[in-house]
């Protein structure tokens, strides 16, 4: 594969990532808190621990990508480490939809400024070692598999939508 060629799929996975990320933050926008408090099916999920964990995955990519320390520390335990029915307090929907907003900028600052060698060089969770043997574990597959991520939870979410 050609130096152009690499360019091209990089920048069709960055635009599927853009194009993802407008289309949660359009639908997040049309929920009311309500909606986002309700389940997205019974038995599951919350829209609001859906967007908190959407965030808290998203802040956790800053770490992973070596670009900051995460906005949001907290949420891991929250939003990741435990289940939508813990018992656990959640922020505010507006807190939420603010902390997914501030992820999601400070990675697009960061995502438009990458050159491709820098979206084909190692993450923070792979040894040199392991990433010589494995040259797929780069910041790239990170980003694509983040953007799936979202699009799957995305799909749960359209559920509350009346």
């Amino acid at each position: 594969m050609n130096t152009q060629q690499t360019e091209l799929i990089v920048k069709m996975n960055l635009s599927a990532w853009e194009s993802q990320n407008k289309r949660f933050s359009e639908l997040i926008e049309k929920l009311s808190d309500a909606q986002l408090l309700s389940e997205t099916a019974p038995g599951r999920n919350t829209g609001v621990y859906l967007l908190g964990h959407i965030a808290a995955v998203n802040d956790d990519m800053l770490r992973l990508l070596g670009l900051r320390d995460k906005f949001f520390p907290e949420y891991t335990d929250i939003f990741i480490k435990s289940p939508d029915k813990s018992g656990k307090t959640f922020p505010s929907v507006a807190e939420l939809k603010a902390a997914y907003n501030t992820v999601t900028n400070e990675l697009n600052k960061h995502f438009n400024a990458f050159t491709t060698e820098q979206w084909l060089s190692k993450h923070t969770a792979v040894s040199e070692e392991d990433f010589a043997k494995e040259p797929m574990r780069n910041k790239l597959n990170v980003m694509i598999s983040r953007t799936i991520h979202l699009a799957n939870h995305m799909g749960q979410l359209a559920y509350l939508k009346n």
